[in-house]
């Protein structure tokens, strides 16, 4: 056989590889949409109503559902990169809720899931996308809301807590719960029987948005490892007993807490701020920042600085 006709051949075996491997894609994907699930951000949601609603009879959740339209409806697509893709919505849609997306675009479905689909929209009365709707296992309507307005993740999971049921506290999460103080003076009373520094959660009492920061990242795996090492670890609101409040407001700088934010303080006293950054970003971003505090702190210490602890 020639060099050009041993070439030409192995180019050719190249070529129907590269499309074997194409269609064995493809056909993966149809195997995917035929199973009425796809993949968003990580998260896995069903495109099927009536899988979801035997999903969720089976566990016994309800049914998140987000009506969209994802290749001609703008306030849809930040829906999903604002809120659908952070990690503060798929912590708290983790174990609660079953996911379910009614995508009705202008193009790349068949008109018999389009029909399907906007028989589910019918159903419910949905008019203006995006939607999402709280549907219990029985089908019957929980909640709904219309459009989307730029709400963090934090509000507007906030909005949709109240009407789902809190999932099973695990004996690990409960410990967690118990291993937050609710009481700065009892923190400060810990910190100094243990010598460590105090780790203060601060946030409007009557918050939703903040409390549910706060639940998130208490619950984060890194934070907890790293709070339970080296802080006594309190969440306290902005505003309670006169006493209370006049430390927070010092701990505060004397400045008001912004509505849905958390602040995290670290104080060896309960009153003075050695160190303070923002509970609302992302958890590992919280723990780079504290690992810098301590690492800080301990070249001080080995510096022969002195620590307000005693």
């Amino acid at each position: 056989m020639s060099l050009s006709r041993t070439m030409s051949f192995a180019a050719s075996r190249q070529v129907s590889e590269v499309q074997g491997a194409a269609r064995a894609c493809l056909w993966a994907v149809v195997a995917l949409l035929a199973g009425g699930i796809q993949a968003i951000a990580g998260e896995t949601w069903h495109s099927s109503y009536e899988t979801a609603l035997a999903a969720a009879t089976d566990s016994g959740r309800p049914v998140l559902t987000v009506f969209t339209g994802s290749d001609w409806c703008v306030h849809c697509r930040h829906l999903e990169e604002n809120v659908l893709h952070t990690a503060t919505f798929k912590d708290w849609a983790r174990d609660r809720v079953v996911l379910l997306m009614i995508d009705l675009p202008q193009q790349g479905i068949s008109q018999q899931e389009r029909q399907q689909r906007s028989q589910v929209c019918i159903k419910y009365g949905i008019r203006t996308f995006p939607s999402v709707l709280l549907i219990a296992p029985d089908g019957s309507k929980i909640t709904a809301q219309s459009g989307y307005k730029g709400q963090t993740a934090a509000t507007w999971v906030a909005s949709l807590d109240g009407h789902v049921p809190q999932p099973a506290v695990h004996q690990a999460e409960a410990d967690r719960e118990e291993r937050v103080l609710s009481s700065l003076d009892d923190a400060v009373a810990e910190a100094k029987d243990v010598k460590r520094p105090i780790l203060v959660m601060v946030s409007r009492s009557s918050d939703a948005a903040a409390k549910t920061a706060v639940a998130s990242l208490i619950k984060d795996p890194e934070f907890e490892s790293l709070a339970r090492e080296n802080f006594v670890v309190a969440a306290v609101p902005a505003a309670g007993e006169p006493e209370a409040a006049e430390q927070i407001d010092e701990l505060l700088g004397g400045v008001e807490l912004p509505p849905d934010s958390v602040e995290i303080i670290v104080t060896d006293d309960g009153r003075t701020p050695l160190y303070a950054e923002s509970g609302t970003q992302p958890p590992q971003r919280v723990v780079s920042g504290l690992r810098r505090f301590l690492a800080g702190r301990s070249r001080i210490t080995r510096s022969g600085g002195e620590s307000a602890l005693r």
